[in-house]
């Protein structure tokens, strides 16, 4: 597991988060219906993963934790931000402008 330039856990030097390997372990997924899901991943990185968070799973759910916290920051500033409010009828209209 590597963090990248923003602090984030990657597995495998792919895209793919360890917060999505412990999601999907969590829910019952087996390693290899994780490299299923996320074919970027080789399974011994996701074996990898798991034993990490089963080693050090505080630090990784106190990890979690923060992250979860950061997003929904950032959801809440997008959010005032940016009105959703009729958002789907102004992209049905624009639709209909190009037909």
């Amino acid at each position: 597991m590597k963090l990248d330039a923003e602090g984030v856990a990657r597995v495998g030097g792919t895209r793919v988060t360890l917060d999505t390997v412990v999601y999907a372990f969590n829910r019952g997924a087996t390693p290899e219906e994780i490299v299923q899901q996320y074919p970027a991943l080789k399974l011994a990185d996701v074996y990898g993963a798991i034993a990490y968070y089963l080693q050090f799973r505080a630090d990784v759910d106190a990890y979690i934790a923060l992250r979860e916290r950061d997003a929904a920051r950032i959801r809440q500033a997008n959010e005032a931000r940016f009105e959703s409010a009729g958002s789907r009828a102004r992209l049905l209209a624009r639709q209909s402008e190009r037909e």
